[in-house]
């Protein structure tokens, strides 16, 4: 064990260390493989017992980390400031998450009605914009969830949740976004962002959530 764990801190300390000379791309890359190593070295010294095992299980992992990461390309930041500005005022928030994903977030006061599944005219314009970034960054996969607040029970909740998600990626493929590239979940009530107790909290409770996601291996 001992031994195993020398790998894994050579490995983690070899990938990430690196770093501070890189391009965010590089970056990107360099911690993909380094939570690959870590997690190679662990399995191949648990299943070999050994040191080699170990670092065969890293180098096996580093490869596979580095090709599983996404990118946060000059194109993402370019859609980030594009939807940034055409969601301005209007209570949307756009971010980078820590796994290198732009999200949305629409509060339902824009997305849905309560206990309904059609696009509200607000978010239209907003659905627009995002299809145009979408066809500007083609090697960008989606994904769309939908979420309820707790009123009501989950015979309910969860197909209404589905049904927001899936009623954001026809409105997007009707504009020509590949269906291919958008998957799609419903949540139903059980991902709470605020407290179920209060109208506020349930209302922010309704929303939905848009991830675009640039995955290593689609651009370089």
């Amino acid at each position: 064990m001992k031994r195993t764990m020398g790998v894994i801190a050579i490995a983690g300390a070899l990938t990430l260390g690196g770093c501070a000379n890189m391009d965010q791309t590089q970056q990107d890359t360099a911690k993909g493989a380094g939570i690959g190593a870590v997690a190679g070295a662990v399995l191949g010294g648990v299943m070999t017992g050994s040191r080699e095992g170990a670092a065969t299980g890293a180098a096996i992992g580093a490869v596979g980390g580095a090709v599983a990461g996404n990118v946060w390309s000059k194109k993402m930041q370019r859609q980030k400031e594009q939807m940034e500005a055409a969601t301005e005022g209007t209570g949307v928030t756009v971010s980078q998450t820590d796994d290198n994903r732009l999200k949305l977030d629409i509060p339902s006061d824009i997305s849905f009605d309560t206990n309904r599944y059609d696009i509200k005219p607000d978010f239209r314009p907003i659905l627009d914009e995002f299809s145009r970034t979408l066809q500007d960054n083609p090697g960008t996969q989606v994904t769309i969830i939908g979420h309820t607040d707790s009123t009501g029970n989950d015979a309910i909740n969860n197909p209404l949740s589905v049904n927001r998600a899936a009623s954001t990626r026809d409105y997007l493929t009707a504009r020509g976004v590949g269906s291919a590239r958008i998957s799609i979940d419903g949540r139903g009530s059980h991902e709470p962002i605020a407290s179920n107790d209060t109208v506020e909290g349930r209302a922010q409770n309704r929303r939905v959530e848009i991830y675009v996601a640039e995955p290593q291996t689609a651009t370089n």
